[in-house]
């Protein structure tokens, strides 16, 4: 057990390697931490493209997490239907248009130091897709997960075309894993409220 992460106030970000036993738990009780009671929808947004290995980390996510089939999250993007720079504005304006009020919480690969290749990030804020690569796209998400897929610096349209499918895939699976338990825990949630509120009526 990482007990220094035990102690990092909820309102701090949290970074861990992909295969750290604490991931699942300790960035689960994060995300939660974070959500507002009055979050009507829950909207997961995967984002990447399965032409790029790197920057395919999104929909692969995506995909699994479809796979485990979740009760409580909106999901979108995958590897059938990826949201990229080319349909960022559009998603974007479809999950507006289609949720009363969504808590976003938005996936996405991208690179750093080589000490940190490897780890996953939960924040609180918007993610601006794109930004290794210059790209200027529209910000998205209340609460944003991030995967280093590899190096940053130089290069980076080579570096994402060159990255390991496997770390990829892996950390992918993993992200999947935490999104799902995130559900299921909502969904006990709301059934222990539902359950609560019966009792009272």
């Amino acid at each position: 057990m990482n007990l220094i992460n035990r102690f990092i106030p909820k309102n701090d970000k949290l970074q861990l390697m992909y295969d750290d036993p604490d991931l699942l738990d300790d960035m689960t009780q994060r995300i939660i931490s974070w959500l507002p009671e009055d979050a009507s929808e829950l909207v997961v947004v995967c984002i990447g493209t399965d032409r790029s290995t790197g920057d395919a980390l999104g929909p692969f996510t995506g995909s699994f997490l479809a796979e485990l089939k979740p009760k409580y999250i909106h999901l979108y993007g995958t590897l059938d239907a990826p949201i990229h720079a080319a349909n960022m504005e559009e998603s974007i304006r479809s999950i507006r248009m289609r949720h009363q009020n969504p808590y976003v919480i938005a996936i996405d690969a991208s690179l750093g130091k080589p000490a940190s290749v490897g780890t996953i990030t939960v924040d609180t804020g918007s993610l601006k897709p794109g930004a290794a690569l210059n790209k200027k796209l529209p910000a998205i998400g209340d609460i944003h997960i991030t995967g280093v897929v590899n190096i940053g610096g130089f290069m980076e349209f080579s570096i994402l075309q060159n990255t390991r499918l496997s770390l990829v895939v892996s950390m992918a699976k993993r992200i999947a894993a935490l999104m799902y338990q995130m559900d299921e825990q909502l969904v006990q949630q709301h059934a222990t409220a539902h359950k609560e509120n019966k009792k009272m009526i």
